[in-house]
Order: structure tokens, then C-alpha cells, then sequence
């Protein structure tokens, strides 16, 4: 085999670590990009946060700082007369060591206390940030009974069987079993634990927990007595809402009947939710869009932009003959901070011109609601302002808007096409919005089917079947039209 030389000519895309910071830093969401500028601050010395100037003050205004003349001479008198009394007459009868009855520890025990100002609202938040479970709540009104040590452990092994939801998940004999114990010696442990707040914790089942919480309830509330009536006897009914077969089970007219749903519709089926240690998590918009002289303004949340810039004082500690460490440590900093301060501004740059082309895009949004959406894809704001569409996805991916309607996912603006009988097409957002709008206006005693919904929407010129009515139905969290049944 001969060996040879040979040219070719080509191109080829070289990711730079240039391109590869600023592909990241705009994907990245406000919280991410946020410990990323302190990383780049704790790791750079050139890069500083840009503070903002107050301007200089004046000689006046330092002059009204200093503290008058009068206040300087009874100042100096104060000086002047302690300096005149004898030292001894005031600490002459004070011990070296005064006697105490108690220790420090004893008073203040032993753990450490914060410096800061014990204000009202400090001790709200520290008592929420801590956040109280369900199972420390019912082991602290376990405390205050006055049962045995054996059934506190049969009631601490009960508390620690409880759901999230307040229910018991194993069943009494099995929990027999396992403590060695006869079931009805675990029962009533039980029964005490139901009896503590919330209403309907330890409940073996659904009926069982609705039935404590009524038991809770004054014996003076009206359709107190009917209410047990259904939930002990015809609970799978009013599962169905077969409120027909209900109200002549129960002898019930229909007005009578709806009183007591109404008074079953005020209990918790989860109890325990109450007590959810979960912390809500809210979202600070990217883009603020408002109103302003009948146009729609887009502009960066300042409050998420980070304002750095280059430190003056070390860039001008840079020499360009020096080649020793120091200097090449400041050199390579320098220019880092650079590249990094070039891919914020890019990024900010590529995230105003993405939601301003969907403004523009979406004003019928913006202007009369959800139902005025019109369909989009990535590929139309690729196309119009120059970008690929890979770069889009990255720009609206955990980015927020912050509109007069509400903030939603830049995600959000982008839906499929459906055909409509205009020739039209719509935007899937947009017939969400209508199904939306059918159901909150249907009578609660007869309410929409999906073949119902499927007709009213071909008679609006859009032509959807019944799957993907029930599809869409399905995806906001709205139930059948079985389940929707409800008296008035």
C-alpha cells in the first residue's frame, strides 16, 4: 500500500468555549442564571456587581449631618462635671462579685439565640419556615392525653401508619399482629386518635373519615342526621351523582337533598392535606409586557438582568509587557469577564427580540384573551428574527412573561393547528379556552357531554372529534359530565 498526500478543502463548526457559555447561559432559567453570576463573581476578580450612583453629596448636606453647636457644648459640659465627681463615692458599695440565686444555663438554657431584632413578622416567618407535619401535630396532642406508656407505643405505631392524606394504610389486624396485641385493645387507641384535630385523621376509609368529621360537628346543624343517613348508606350513589336514585332512597325531595350535599360538600376528604409541609415555589417573570398608548411594550424584569462590569481598579493593574503570573492571572481574568459579560448581553438581546416577535405575533391574546390565540411553532419566530429554531426552544424554555393577564411560560404562546371550515386554522390554546368557556356556562343539572361540546364547536366553524374534545378536557383537569352533575 502506497502512501500519499492529500488537500481537501471544507468547513466545519467549531463549538468554542466562547459559544458553548453563551449557548448556556441562555437556556438558563432566572434562578440558574442568578447562581451562575455569583459564581462568575466569587471566581473573577474583574467582575463586579455595577452599583448605582447616588451622586456625591453636597457640602450642605454634610453640614446637616454634623451635630449642632448646642448639643457639642452640653456634650462637653456632661464631660466636664463627671470628670468633677470622685471616683469612689459612686462604685463604693458595689461588690466585686454579685450574688445570684441562678446559673446563666438555667435562664437561657443552652442554645443559641440570633442578635437580630425579635420582631413580629422574623418570628411569623421562622415559625413557617420550619413547618409543622401531621404526624408532630397528632404526637403533640398525644402528649397531653393521659394514657399508658403501652398505648402511647400502640398510638405512636398508629400515627406512624398514617398517609399524607390522614388515612390509615394498614389494616388493624396486620398492626395487631405485629404489636402482639388483641385487635380491640388497637382499636380503641384508634378511636382516641380520631378523635384529635384534624377531624377525620386515622380513618380507615372515605366513609369512615367524613363520618368522624360530622360527629364533630353540633348536634343543632341542620341535615346533620340526613347527611350520616347518605354517607352511611348510599355514599357510592353520591359518588355518581345519581341524584335521582339518592333522593328517592333517601325520601328526599330534591330541594332537601341539595341541602345536604351542600352540608357533606363542606367536609375534607383528605385531612391531612391540611398539615402539607410542602413551601410554594413563585416565579419572577423574564419579560414584562404592559399597555402603554395603545401599543404593547416588551421589556427586560430589571430586577432579574444582573448589571455587572469590569473592575477598573484591578483591570488597570494590568501591564502589557509584564509576562509574569500575576499579570498573565489578570490578563486571563480580564478577558474572561469579557466573554462573560458579551454572553449576558447577548442573551438578554436574543430573549427581548423572542418576546417581542410574539407579542406581535399573539396581540389578539393580549387584547381579548386565551380564545383569540392563534396557532404558532417555534418555526415562526425562527423565521422572523433570523434564528434557528433550536435557539428559540432554548430562549422560551423556563422563561416567564409577566402580562395584564397573568405570567405564563413563554411555552405557553405556542400551540398545533386545527382546521377549521374557514380554511383557517386555530390554535389548540384557543379551543381549550372554548371547551373552557362551554363548561363554566352549562347548567349544573344537565351538564355537557363531549359529543355535546364536539357539536358546539363544529357549529362555531371548528371541526374537532370527540377523542380530542376529551383529550383537551382531560389535560385541564376538568372531570366527566357524570361528575360534573351537581343539584342547585
Amino acid at each position: 500500500m502506497k502512501q500519499s498526500l492529500q488537500l481537501k478543502l471544507g468547513t466545519q463548526l467549531t463549538m468554542t468555549p466562547q459559544l458553548q457559555q453563551a449557548i448556556r447561559l441562555l437556556q438558563l432559567s432566572t434562578l440558574d442564571l442568578q447562581q451562575e453570576v455569583q459564581s462568575a463573581l466569587d471566581s473573577n476578580p474583574m467582575l463586579e456587581v455595577e452599583a448605582e450612583d447616588y451622586g456625591e453629596r453636597t457640602g450642605d448636606s454634610a453640614a446637616d449631618d454634623s451635630p449642632p453647636e448646642n448639643g457639642t457644648a452640653e456634650r462637653e459640659q456632661g464631660e466636664a462635671t463627671a470628670a468633677a465627681e470622685p471616683e469612689g463615692e459612686w462604685n463604693s458599695d458595689i461588690p466585686n462579685d454579685l450574688p445570684v440565686d441562678t446559673q446563666w444555663d438555667d435562664i437561657y438554657g443552652s442554645g443559641s439565640y440570633s442578635s437580630g431584632p425579635d420582631t413580629e413578622e422574623s418570628g411569623f416567618e421562622q415559625r413557617s419556615a420550619a413547618g409543622i407535619g401531621l404526624s408532630d401535630n397528632l404526637l403533640w396532642q398525644l402528649n397531653l392525653t393521659g394514657l399508658s406508656v403501652e398505648d402511647k407505643h400502640i398510638a405512636e405505631t398508629l400515627i406512624d401508619d398514617l398517609s399524607p392524606a390522614g388515612f390509615l394504610q394498614t389494616p388493624t389486624t396486620e398492626l395487631a399482629a405485629t404489636l402482639q396485641i388483641e385487635e380491640d385493645e388497637l382499636v380503641a387507641v384508634l378511636k382516641t386518635i380520631q378523635q384529635f384535630e384534624p377531624a377525620g385523621c386515622g380513618a380507615r376509609d372515605l366513609r369512615e373519615c367524613l363520618i368522624l368529621q360530622l360527629r364533630q360537628l353540633p348536634l343543632d346543624t341542620p341535615w346533620l342526621a340526613e347527611a350520616k343517613l347518605v354517607i352511611e348508606k348510599h355514599l357510592d350513589l353520591l359518588g355518581k351523582r345519581d341524584f335521582r336514585q339518592l333522593s328517592r332512597r333517601t325520601r328526599l325531595s330534591e330541594a332537601q337533598l341539595g341541602d345536604v350535599v351542600r352540608l357533606i360538600q363542606t367536609l375534607t376528604p383528605h385531612p391531612g392535606e391540611t398539615f402539607a409541609t410542602e413551601e410554594t415555589q413563585y416565579v419572577v417573570p423574564d419579560i414584562i409586557v404592559s399597555r402603554r398608548e395603545h401599543r404593547w411594550l416588551v421589556e427586560l424584569n430589571p430586577e432579574t438582568t444582573p448589571r455587572l462590569r469590569i473592575n477598573n481598579s484591578y483591570a488597570s493593574l494590568i501591564k502589557r509587557a509584564d509576562n509574569s503570573s500575576d499579570n498573565t492571572y489578570l490578563k486571563d481574568n480580564l478577558q474572561e469577564a469579557r466573554w462573560f459579560l458579551k454572553s449576558l448581553q447577548s442573551r438578554n438581546e436574543t430573549l427581548l427580540k423572542v418576546a417581542t416577535s410574539i407579542v406581535e405575533k399573539q396581540q389578539g391574546f393580549f387584547e381579548q384573551g386565551p380564545e383569540a390565540m392563534k396557532p404558532m411553532v417555534l418555526a415562526d419566530i425562527a423565521e422572523s428574527i433570523g434564528m434557528h429554531e433550536s435557539t428559540i426552544s432554548r430562549v422560551t424554555t423556563q422563561k416567564f412573561m409577566l402580562t395584564p393577564r397573568g405570567v405564563f411560560e413563554l411555552k405557553y404562546f405556542f400551540s398545533s393547528h386545527v382546521s377549521t371550515d374557514s380554511g383557517e386554522d386555530a390554535s389548540s390554546t384557543a379551543i381549550r379556552a372554548l371547551i373552557r368557556k362551554l363548561i363554566d356556562a352549562e347548567p349544573p343539572r344537565k351538564p355537557l357531554s363531549d359529543n355535546k361540546i364536539t357539536q358546539e364547536l363544529d357549529n362555531q366553524g371548528i371541526k374537532v372529534a370527540r377523542r380530542t374534545v376529551a383529550k383537551y378536557r382531560e389535560s385541564m383537569g376538568i372531570p366527566s359530565s357524570s361528575e360534573r352533575k351537581r343539584l342547585v
